[in-house]
């Protein structure tokens, strides 16, 4: 596996867009919680995107030039950080992203997007979607997680629909089993 910070393991879900990363990641999400583990997640967007509402406080003195801003209360916080040195479409680093996670405060990162990114990759396809599978072409996918009735995949083909069979795999291919 590759080393990373924190030596909290890592897996990504690549897929093209539309094949249920996100769906299935948000079964697997309490399927990895309800065998112990505490996944923390990592999600890249293709676009420019806001989680802050323009006219809420936080919003609006970002937008007077805080580079940095944390808004937290007593059920939660959130960091929203500008990214000007990337502004030219490049991705973010996902070892720096990495390391801003709390350790202590998860087993596992589970990293959605970021096909190019060196770390071990479950790949989603459904033909359905009418693409071809990806991992011939990126490097590092361990496994797939499919519909598809065949394959010509050299590893483990699991079923999409199973969340729990996607939650086993992570486990075990990470070592996390108590």
């Amino acid at each position: 596996m590759t080393p990373h910070p924190f030596n909290l393991p890592r897996v990504g879900f690549a897929a093209w867009s539309g094949s249920g990363k996100t769906t299935l990641l948000k079964a697997v999400i309490p399927a990895l919680r309800a065998r112990g583990q505490r996944p923390a997640v990592i999600k890249h967007a293709h676009h420019a995107f806001d989680v802050d509402t323009p006219g809420k406080d936080s919003y609006e003195l970002r937008h007077a030039g805080a580079d940095q801003m944390l808004v937290a209360s007593c059920r939660r916080y959130a960091l929203m950080v500008e990214t000007p040195e990337t502004d030219d479409g490049r991705v973010p680093d996902l070892d720096m992203l990495c390391s801003r996670l709390d350790p202590e405060r998860a087993d596992l990162i589970l990293v959605e997007g970021f096909k190019q990114a060196d770390l071990p990759k479950i790949e989603v396809h459904r033909p359905a979607i009418g693409k071809p599978p990806l991992y011939p072409e990126i490097p590092g996918v361990i496994a797939v997680a499919t519909d598809a009735a065949e394959l010509d995949f050299d590893g483990p083909l699991l079923p999409v629909n199973d969340p729990d069979a996607v939650a086993r795999f992570i486990i075990d291919y990470c070592n996390l089993n108590p």
